[in-house]
């Protein structure tokens, strides 16, 4: 592992509030020579049983960090799939519109998070999981969504 990238290790270690699932890195893809990187981490939902995510965000290099600036933030990219992978069983979530949180990681320093939610859409018997950037002030439009269709699912 670079210097750079123990370094944002550290720092994103040092300043997580922590989430409501852990992830597994499961794939790194260098982009260029400039040390950009797009990282592949996969995590189960906490309270569904059956349920696994990939997300994948960009990684800024020391090259782009010294080429641009604002060393301590990365872009808001990120993409989301989710797939049943065992039988699924749905255990206490939040039914409400506004879903829950079940996964948070910093992407700066302090103001930045990639966070995914999930929505149960009972109408449908369907799990939505949607990716965003959460920012204290100029919230991103950028975004990802994946869905579950709950068939024969224990709830």
């Amino acid at each position: 592992m670079s210097y750079v990238k123990s370094l944002a290790f550290c720092t994103v270690a040092a300043f997580s509030l922590g989430s409501a699932a852990s992830a597994e890195t499961v794939g790194n893809v260098d982009v260029d020579w400039l040390g950009n990187d797009i990282i592949i981490e996969a995590f189960g939902d906490p309270d569904v049983d059956g349920v696994t995510c990939h997300v994948s965000y960009f990684e800024r290099g020391l090259i782009d960090r010294l080429q641009n600036g604002n060393w301590f933030e990365d872009p808001s990219n990120s993409a989301i799939s989710c797939r049943q992978t065992g039988p699924i069983k749905i255990g206490d979530i939040d039914r409400s519109d506004e879903g829950e949180s079940i996964f948070s990681e910093r992407r700066s320093i302090i103001w930045k998070s990639l966070s995914v939610k999930r929505i149960f859409d009972e109408g449908n018997q369907t799990l939505i999981y949607i990716a965003h950037a959460r920012e204290v002030q100029d919230g991103s439009a950028k975004m990802s969504i994946a869905t579950i269709p709950l068939f024969d699912a224990t709830q």
